[in-house]
């Protein structure tokens, strides 16, 4: 007896499962097979060979089958278990419904089970100067998922330099833009690192958004490394006009102090290497499994 391949082995259990999945949606359904022929298309002799474990059945005839089942072809596939039809409706509906019908939903889902909801994504959190854009970078590439600023996303979808973002729409506009970036973010990338700028956290219903989509991680600094990382950057935007800029800074972080503190983890970079904190953020996330359930 010769034993077979494992790509014959993959063949074989996809088209049992293939199988045992049409033969169930139909019965579910209360269909005979003379009735999803006549539904789908596909000739009875045909789905007779399939829901034994014999037809070869092509992609187009397939999407025929799972269409007439009112189901998604991914659901007849799927390694796991698929959703059923009540599920299917209800990703249906979610899938047509606006954003804010959407956003609503997961509201309402998200404490059931948040960390499936924040499964892979990432989001650090501080002030500016804290070592964020940089150590997001290092861990994107160290663990091979997309890094994203979200000022960078703002300045590309509105083609401007953030400055010009500020001066033409305003700070209200502003956090709007940001509101915005946010939900893309969440929408295009299951796995993701996101940093964002530091008065995020000041908006609750984008803050509360941010806290149920994403794991977050408070990167922290002492307040003289934030002035001195922020001047490093070429910024003298904090020093400007402002004599007394490092009691406003420290008046600044105390009054954000228990916000940042809703994050689940915390990376404080103050005396420490670049090499070291990335290091740190790293291990962060495999201690808490940030990145564990992601699709």
């Amino acid at each position: 007896m010769t034993d077979l391949s494992p790509s014959e082995d993959i063949g074989g259990a996809l088209i049992a499962r293939l199988a045992a999945r049409v033969a169930e949606a139909r019965k579910l359904r209360g269909l005979s097979r003379r009735v999803l022929s006549e539904m789908s298309g596909v000739s009875p002799r045909y789905l007779a060979q399939l829901e034994a474990g014999e037809g070869n059945i092509s992609v187009l005839l397939l999407q025929r089958v799972a269409s007439a089942l009112d189901l998604q072809i991914e659901a007849l596939l799927a390694e796991g278990m698929p959703m059923d039809h009540e599920a299917e409706r209800i990703t249906t509906l979610f899938r047509q419904a606006p954003p804010q019908v959407q956003q609503q939903v997961c509201g309402l889902l998200a404490p059931q089970n948040p960390k499936v909801m924040r499964a892979g994504r990432i989001c650090l959190i501080g002030l500016r100067g804290a070592g964020k854009s940089t150590l997001g970078r290092m861990a994107g590439e160290a663990l091979g998922i997309p890094f994203v600023e979200l000022n960078h996303d703002i300045e590309a979808d509105t083609d401007m330099p953030l400055a010009e973002v500020m001066a033409f729409y305003g700070e209200d506009g502003y956090r709007k833009l940001e509101a915005e970036a946010l939900e893309r973010a969440s929408a295009k990338h299951d796995k993701m690192i996101l940093a964002v700028a530091g008065g995020i956290v000041a908006q609750p219903d984008t803050y509360a958004r941010l806290l149920e989509r994403f794991h977050t991680v408070w990167i922290k600094t002492s307040p003289a490394e934030h002035m001195q990382r922020v001047r490093g950057q070429g910024d003298l935007r904090p020093m400007e006009g402002n004599p007394a800029a490092m009691a406003h800074l420290k008046t600044l972080l105390e009054s954000r102090i228990p916000l940042y503190q809703k994050a689940e983890a915390q990376v404080n970079t103050t005396n420490r290497a670049v090499r070291s904190s990335a290091n740190d953020l790293l291990a962060v996330i495999a201690k808490h499994r940030f990145l564990d359930g992601a699709k």
